[in-house]
């Protein structure tokens, strides 16, 4: 059974390995840069008695994720882990530059060749879950929160979806693109149809839809409209057809192409760049459903969007009532650093860094 955030006590119950899955090579320093591998060979022959404190930091205002991933590493993979003093912040904990997020105290032979490797957890998640939380936090900006879909799965390696989705998980987005997304987590995968389902349809949205509908009949209708680059037009051939069981449609217009209502409107040219779902096509979509009385069905906009687009968007008051965003949230722009700052419980670092206590760490049990 999958341990997500069972909270025990007032406490949050840290996922451990039987959620992560790790290869075993990470075991035979497989994974470690060489010089962390040569570095225990010599700390054992000269030095096997001193004790260090390693600590971890980075350098950004984030969203701090891959703490339990990293202790649950610690733990697996650690020669002797029990003689490890761990201090940690939790996933999900707002950090500063330079904050402290953990600190490992033990014999340097026992833990650290893993040091670059978790310098790479931290990295990776923590900078999904700030991305995924800026997103967020940019579709509340005019209102209330709006969802936003993590729709990352085209963008990296499959292998990295279920740590990505929870890593979007700890940001804010509870809506995720496949099933490995939320696995850590303990839900499902949503979605409803995209381009290919509407192109063995030979480009009728309608006949895909009812399809879809007669397939998955307890499923919300959210259609796909811009198959036609005329995402007007089919939205209300769509909103005509299943009228109140249409509950959104799905607006992914690419950024190379103008739709087909500024062809039909050129006057409202000119003053805007008219490429992909943009603001204009949005008003001019809400106001056609609502004119027909369809304004019970959502606008899902999709494709391109960052924190910074929505905020646009939200600064406008563009009808988008959901987001969908993928390649975006996958920037690995964190880095953390790993620092050897204490010596036999004395201050000991290369020069610049220091050891910083951070009263917020929490002991490891």
């Amino acid at each position: 059974m999958k341990e997500i955030e069972l909270k025990l006590q007032g406490k949050i119950k840290r996922l451990t390995n039987k959620t992560f899955k790790f290869d075993e090579r990470v075991r035979e320093g497989w994974f470690s840069a060489v010089y962390f591998l040569k570095t225990r060979e010599i700390v054992e022959k000269h030095k096997p008695n001193n004790i260090v404190t390693m600590q971890f930091f980075q350098k950004n205002n984030a969203v701090l994720c891959g703490t339990d991933e990293v202790i649950a590493l610690i733990k697996t993979f650690a020669k002797d882990p029990d003689s490890l003093e761990i201090y940690s912040l939790k996933d999900g904990d707002k950090i500063k530059p330079f904050e402290t997020v953990l600190t490992i105290t033990g014999p340097y032979q026992n833990f650290g060749y893993l040091e670059g490797i978790i310098d790479g957890i931290f990295a990776r998640r923590t900078s999904v879950a700030t991305n995924v939380y800026n997103v967020v936090k940019s579709a509340r900006k005019s209102g209330p929160q709006k969802p936003v879909i993590f729709m990352g799965d085209r963008d990296d390696h499959f292998t990295q979806q279920s740590g990505d989705g929870y890593a979007a998980y700890i940001g804010g987005s509870k809506a995720q693109a496949t099933h490995a997304m939320h696995e850590w987590w303990g839900k499902k995968g949503m979605g409803t149809m995209p381009h290919a389902l509407i192109q063995l349809f030979e480009g009728d949205v309608v006949a895909a839809t009812r399809a879809y509908k007669e397939t998955f009949p307890e499923d919300d209708i959210m259609a796909l409209v811009d198959y036609n680059n005329d995402v007007i037009t089919d939205s209300l051939r769509v909103a005509r057809e299943f009228g109140e069981e249409l509950k959104g449609v799905r607006v992914d217009t690419s950024r190379t192409m103008v739709d087909q209502y500024f062809c039909r409107n050129p006057k409202v040219m000119g003053s805007f760049d008219p490429r992909g779902a943009n603001p204009e096509l949005i008003f001019a979509l809400r106001q056609a459903l609502d004119d027909e009385g369809f304004n019970h069905v959502k606008i899902i906009a999709t494709g391109g969007f960052t924190a910074e687009r929505i905020a646009e968007y939200e600064d406008l008051n563009v009808p988008v009532d959901i987001y969908g965003v993928g390649s975006s949230l996958l920037k690995i722009n964190i880095g953390f650093t790993g620092d050897n700052v204490m010596l036999n419980g004395k201050d000991q670092a290369k020069a610049g860094r220091r050891y910083r206590e951070n009263p917020n760490l929490e002991l490891v049990e």
